[in-house]
């Protein structure tokens, strides 16, 4: 077993002696090709059907989580060292963009930093390396906050950033060194309403979940591009597929997004931030919104999103914790959620969440952003997706 294999295990299995323990063993691997700082990579897959972890998750009570050790067994970081081996990139800012590069070893990927427009590249073992800074406008609740890599990066080395400027939200393509260049441009931008997520689908087409700009009626009219779920191509034209193959807005009615995740069945879910309560949306593109999945009227904050066979995870950045929601075979919320990663036993406000591999995310940390951060914060962190965590109790 390789060494990089080895603390995948152990980070997996650091969490036996909580609620949900028993660590399972994988099966002696070939070993990976040399890791370079620029891998090939392929669109973002979820968990196949077979492949969740039956190992633990973090946190001590029900639910899944990350794969962290008993928050009594980790020393307290020492400025920007941190020793819980979930944690993999130290001492950045409000982490709401991340884009992990799939299935790398050991664990690696880009995060983006909301307020300065940093794209920092992390890999397990190693410091955060700058890749490039992004011009943005963060004074509203917008900035860095969407990354996603190229469908064909391994040859063109591209990846995407969804952006605030001063006079719209918009997509960027760069690459190390270069500057930016516009993708879409002219997406309304507000006060508020310009959360938003970004993400590639397993068609290697973009999906882009827009806020409202603060007006409701940009989210309402078909002719904006505000309070939209957008599919497109890399050159920011309608993706072919598109239930209107003029367009591409494939959803309608978003207030503030911020998580976009891919199902086992292939579609989206959508976290989104409403007035009087907080939502997670199953997206049947082409149709009107339904009814949300599950709402949350005490409002934690709904971020990142990961869907397994068994359970959907979502990622909250004012509770500071995982709501994880039971999923029958068909994908239907079944109950309740458990909760896990919360107070002492998690990583404090969680943004951005996409997956790595079939048992991991890679999460950013925003306890910069209205949190009480610790020396270390903010932090790029690995979270165990498990299929068996949620039980849920029917309403």
């Amino acid at each position: 077993m390789s060494r990089s294999s080895r603390w995948r295990l152990a980070a997996l299995c650091a969490a036996a002696s909580l609620a949900l323990s028993g660590c399972v063993s994988f099966a002696e691997q070939p070993p990976p090709p040399s890791w370079t700082t620029q891998p090939e990579l392929q669109p973002e897959t979820g968990p196949d059907n077979g492949g969740g972890s039956n190992g633990p998750s973090g946190g001590s009570g029900s639910g899944g989580g990350g794969p962290n050790p008993p928050p009594a067994s980790i020393p307290p970081p020492q400025g920007c060292k941190d020793f819980n081996p979930a944690v993999i990139g130290t001492c950045m800012d409000s982490l709401v963009a991340v884009a992990p590069f799939p299935n790398s070893d050991p664990p690696a990927g880009l995060v983006g930093e909301r307020k300065s427009g940093n794209v920092m590249q992390v890999r397990a073992g190693s410091d955060p390396v700058k890749v490039t800074s992004i011009p943005v406008d963060s004074s509203t609740d917008g900035g860095l906050i969407g990354l996603a890599l190229s469908p064909s990066y391994g040859e063109d080395q591209l990846v995407y950033a969804y952006i605030t400027t001063a006079t719209d939200n918009r997509i960027v393509r760069f690459t190390a060194g270069d500057s930016p260049k516009p993708v879409l441009t002219g997406i309304p931008r507000g006060t508020t309403g310009n959360r938003g997520s970004l993400l590639l689908d397993r068609t290697g087409s973009l999906l882009l979940a827009t806020g409202n700009a603060g007006n409701p009626a940009l989210a309402a009219d078909p002719k904006s591009l505000a309070g939209k779920l957008l599919r497109i191509d890399t050159q920011g034209k309608p993706a072919q597929g598109n239930p209107d193959p003029g367009s591409a807005v494939i959803a309608s009615g978003f207030t503030a997004p911020a998580g976009i995740c891919i199902g086992i069945d292939g579609r989206p879910w959508v976290t989104n931030r409403e007035p009087d309560r907080d939502a997670i949306y199953r997206i049947d593109p082409g149709k009107p919104l339904a009814n949300p999945a599950w709402n949350w009227p005490d409002k934690p904050g709904v971020a990142g999103c990961i869907v397994s066979p068994t359970v959907l995870m979502v990622a909250t950045s004012t509770a500071g914790n995982l709501q994880n929601l039971p999923l029958n075979p068909e994908g239907v919320v079944t109950g309740k959620p458990t909760v896990s990663l919360d107070a002492k036993d998690g990583f404090g406000r969680l943004g951005g969440m996409a997956v790595l591999d079939p048992t991991l995310a890679l999460a950013g940390t925003t306890n910069k952003d209205g949190g009480t951060p610790i020396s270390s914060d903010d932090r790029a962190v690995l979270i165990a997706i498990n299929p068996s965590a949620a039980g849920g109790s029917k309403d």
